[in-house]
């Protein structure tokens, strides 16, 4: 494996029609969360983090977003784009196309997610773990959103978005890592959902885990939003302006 500094793929080309009306004209990145577009609490936290080269994989107005970061550089990270373009490529489709930009391990992140962890840590369990993938996971029993993950000693014994069993006690927390060579079976020719390759994996007995603790932050919903809102206020307060 290399030893290069991960990238990191942010999935950000959602339609977001969840936030509707606010998504209407803006892309989700681009809302404003705490005096500035969520993607920017991203990338420094991200930065924070040691992780600087990022990839935005982009669809729905992502040209908006591209405007508002350009390179990255006001944010220190290097930004670069993959746009998903006319056809509907799936969340694991717009990874195998980001892969030209991509380093041969990444971190993915989606675009909505707001995951305050050491991610230096999760990158070292995934080496010493030796798998081609790596998913973070959070014991939710239910309390958020439905719980879809068995985990036990470090691995990922079940994942499954569809077909949850009362065994499934962690969700997935929205923090991966994969190795490139994962993504080489993806159909060019129809959408594939990224789940489905962390399902796959975890039946092969392929994919680690890693257990967070702190709870997760999104923007997916309006109620997420708010929540998100209140927390990156609160955060901002405490590490002051220069944080």
């Amino acid at each position: 494996m290399s030893s290069e500094s991960p990238a990191v793929a942010i999935l950000a080309g959602g339609l977001a029609t969840r936030l509707r009306p606010i998504t209407e004209t803006i892309p989700k990145a681009l809302v404003e969360v705490a005096d500035q577009p969520f993607i920017v609490h991203q990338l420094e936290l991200l930065r924070r983090n040691g992780l600087t080269r990022i990839v935005l994989c982009v669809g729905y107005l992502g040209e908006q977003i591209e405007q508002v970061l350009g390179d990255g550089s006001g944010c220190g990270v290097q930004v670069s784009y993959s746009f998903d373009g006319a056809k509907l490529l799936g969340t694991a489709g717009a990874l195998k196309k980001a892969l030209p930009l991509l380093t041969d391990s990444f971190f993915i992140l989606y675009g909505d997610s707001y995951l305050n962890i050491d991610y230096q840590a999760v990158y070292r369990a995934f080496r010493a773990a030796g798998q081609p993938g790596l998913m973070t996971v959070f014991r939710n029993a239910d309390q958020w959103d439905r719980s879809n993950v068995i985990y036990a000693d470090g691995r990922i014994v079940r994942y499954d978005k569809r077909n949850c069993v009362p065994e499934m006690q962690h969700i997935d927390y929205g923090l991966g890592i994969l190795n490139r060579d994962v993504l080489a079976p993806v159909s060019d020719e129809q959408p594939t959902d990224l789940a489905d390759i962390y399902r796959d994996l975890a039946a092969q007995g392929k994919l680690s885990g890693y257990e967070v603790f702190t709870r997760f932050y999104e923007i997916g919903s309006h109620e997420g939003l708010e929540e998100t809102r209140g927390y990156l206020s609160s955060q901002g307060s405490e590490r002051g302006d220069n944080g």
